[in-house]
């Protein structure tokens, strides 16, 4: 009997510990973290491979971009936009960024609106000329979109992306929204004629960023994609001003 009731108050003493762990991890990775879509050509989620076998394989390298946003986000890579396939559907989805995304289909220009319309909230870079290093060649579909080709929907919402191929490259930091925003060959946004667009847009930094109330949503898009180079040089401001960005979209004020 003396061994038995040992025998139990140690399973019990076990259990007690597993509980109070359970209780620990709950309260240093809350559980109800808000889902995050990711669209994005840009090797974010997944890294650079040459194929799946190479894949599975990294090293555990992750991007910055993935980490930062997986601290307050459950993150939730899409192939797709409003395709019935998602693991999650789009309309389960309260938030989404669009990074370098490729060119949308008919049909996804038209559910991504109407998504944003019935109040989803959407950080976008359409970045015109993108200068983040890629392991593929020119051509490779592989590679991120080197020009993001998104007339249509930024039409829709009353938006023009320029580029002025003029101007000089490299990497320099401009002054946006109280913070210092790394920007390289960066487009401008012009408001189209009123009566061209559904949206209604304020533009900030000269262009750089534009804001956009779309029906019950609200979109922040930046004509450019520097912020989320993979490159370990000027990360800390990288991450200081990709922070700012989706506070300022994501979070109600």
């Amino acid at each position: 009997m003396a061994r038995r009731s040992r025998n139990l108050a140690a399973l019990l003493l076990v259990l007690v510990l597993v509980v109070l762990a359970a209780a620990a991890w709950a309260m240093r990775e809350p559980r109800d973290k808000p889902v995050l879509g990711l669209f994005s050509t840009l090797p974010i989620y997944w890294g650079e491979a040459e194929d799946l076998n190479a894949l599975l394989v990294l090293d555990g390298h992750t991007h910055w971009v993935r980490t930062l946003l997986e601290r307050d986000y459950t993150l939730r890579p899409l192939d797709v936009i409003g395709g019935a396939s998602q693991p999650v559907p789009l309309d389960k989805i309260s938030y989404l960024v669009l990074a370098q995304p490729r060119a949308l289909a008919p049909a996804e220009n038209v559910a991504l609106d109407r998504w944003v319309r019935g109040g989803g909230r959407l950080l976008l870079f359409a970045d015109p000329m993108l200068t983040e290093h890629s392991h593929f060649a020119l051509g490779d579909p592989r590679r991120p979109h080197g020009v993001v080709l998104l007339s249509p929907i930024l039409r829709r919402w009353g938006l023009d992306l320029q580029f002025d191929d003029a101007q000089p490259a490299g990497v320099h930091a401009v002054p946006l929204f109280g913070l210092s925003l790394p920007v390289d060959l960066p487009g401008r946004f012009r408001l189209l004629p009123q009566g061209e667009g559904t949206g209604a847009c304020t533009l900030h930094g000269a262009g750089l960023a534009a804001e956009c109330t779309i029906g019950k949503g609200r979109v922040l898009i930046l004509a450019d994609a520097a912020v989320l180079d993979g490159e370990n040089a000027g990360r800390a401001a990288r991450e200081a001003a990709l922070t700012a960005l989706t506070a300022r979209i994501f979070r109600d004020n």
